[in-house]
């Protein structure tokens, strides 16, 4: 989990994937790569998500893939079987949670309030998911909520964008966010990965501004 933290913390973005035809999946890893991030959450809104994982990891090795949006402890065995790195989950379901833990699998729930995130940490998690950030209060929330469970992160997804991604990884209780303006649906179905390449650029070189 330390590992998978300190990628996660290192890239400060990482791009939520959602992707309707697992043919797309190479090219994006590729524009992903190329652009400096060489990290995607995969949801599991789609029926691709198993396969393009399966090809994300498996012609770019050194790429560092999850699931995202994983609602079953069915889904993790497929995710991780395909070849994710770590499990995100919408909201804090302690079933997927103890299923993670128990088979030592990096887990990421959502956690949107203080009895979620006291169940989170009650299971010795140190970074747990805010999400729809934006809807639920963002960046203020979140520091309000961190007061009391001194050492815990957020990696908040959910309206994060360009323009305000300053506002949360300046942050000291957020460790990255997840974002998918680099990679939008209309963009990856259109073909665009040129597009996606300078967009992923440009969210790398943000990052490093704001954190100088």
């Amino acid at each position: 989990m330390n590992e998978v933290a300190e990628r996660i913390q290192k890239m400060g973005v990482v791009p939520v994937v959602v992707l309707n035809d697992a043919k797309d999946a190479a090219p994006l890893a590729k524009a992903l790569c190329e652009g400096g991030l060489p990290c995607a959450e995969v949801t599991f809104r789609t029926d691709a998500a198993e396969e393009s994982i399966r090809i994300m990891t498996t012609e770019y090795p050194d790429m560092f893939v999850g699931a995202g949006t994983v609602l079953t402890v069915e889904q993790v065995d497929r995710a991780m079987g395909a070849g994710a790195k770590f499990i995100v989950s919408p909201g804090f379901d302690p079933e997927i949670v103890d299923y993670c833990l128990g088979k030592d699998i990096p887990v990421f729930p959502g956690c949107i309030t203080p009895s979620e995130v006291a169940q989170a940490v009650k299971r010795g998690l140190k970074i747990v998911k805010f999400f729809p950030a934006e809807q639920f209060g963002g960046v203020a929330t979140i520091k309000a909520m961190a007061a009391p469970y001194v050492g815990l992160k957020f990696m908040p997804t959910g309206g994060v964008n360009a323009k305000n991604l300053e506002s949360y990884l300046s942050c000291d209780k957020i460790i990255a966010c997840g974002g998918s303006w680099m990679v939008k649906g209309d963009l990856v179905k259109a073909g665009k990965f040129d597009e996606i390449r300078t967009l992923t650029e440009e969210a790398v070189k943000l990052v490093a501004e704001i954190r100088k």
